[in-house]
């Protein structure tokens, strides 16, 4: 056989190969990164349920943040993502069959994920606010979290940490609430 024909024969078959194995990955990772997918899971529907009534579903931009938004890397560090989504995955499987949903203590997780939630999880899509005028206190909150000085460290969550997951018997319109203000203020002298 020519090298020729055998180069051919070999992007042919590799193309044959990696076509449906890339069209099968994507398949799963868009199936999988819904919120509906997430709540499918016994533990995480109640999460699910209270985000579904959370102004990051309700408000007037039209705008919503689903799961992976807030709790996922940003899908353009490949690796990470995939690693953090694998690892997630990986967790709730073992966390379902080792104790199910009775086990599952909504308190201890929310604390968990408030304790190791990356500023650039909330600024995927929170990205002016520096410049919110007639909110100050916010405005010099933002300022000290992203410009925190020599051994500090700030999380947007030592804020605002009462905004997504909380049970509540009506849904919540941004646009139909009292004005905002984080509960964490005060703890960074604001």
């Amino acid at each position: 056989m020519e090298r020729k024909t055998k180069s051919i024969l070999l992007v042919f078959f590799g193309i044959l190969i990696a076509f449906p194995l890339f069209s099968m990955t994507y398949y799963t990772m868009v199936r999988t990164s819904t919120p509906e997918f997430c709540g499918s899971c016994h533990e995480i529907r109640p999460a699910v349920m209270a985000w579904k009534s959370s102004t990051h579903v309700n408000n007037a931009q039209g705008f919503v943040a689903d799961c992976m938004d807030c709790h996922l890397p940003a899908p353009h560090d490949t690796v990470d993502f995939f690693f953090t989504k694998t690892m997630h995955g990986a967790k709730d499987v073992l966390a379902h069959f080792t104790g199910g949903a009775e086990t599952y203590d909504r308190a201890v997780m929310r604390e968990r994920i408030w304790a190791t939630m990356k500023n650039d999880q909330c600024m995927k899509c929170h990205r002016n606010i520096l410049h919110m005028p007639g909110k100050r206190g916010a405005m010099l909150a933002h300022r000290k979290v992203l410009y925190a000085g020599n051994g500090e460290e700030y999380r947007c969550t030592d804020c605002h940490r009462d905004l997504v997951h909380n049970d509540r018997q009506f849904f919540e319109y941004k646009q139909f609430s009292a004005p905002y203000r984080a509960n964490g203020l005060p703890n960074l002298g604001i």
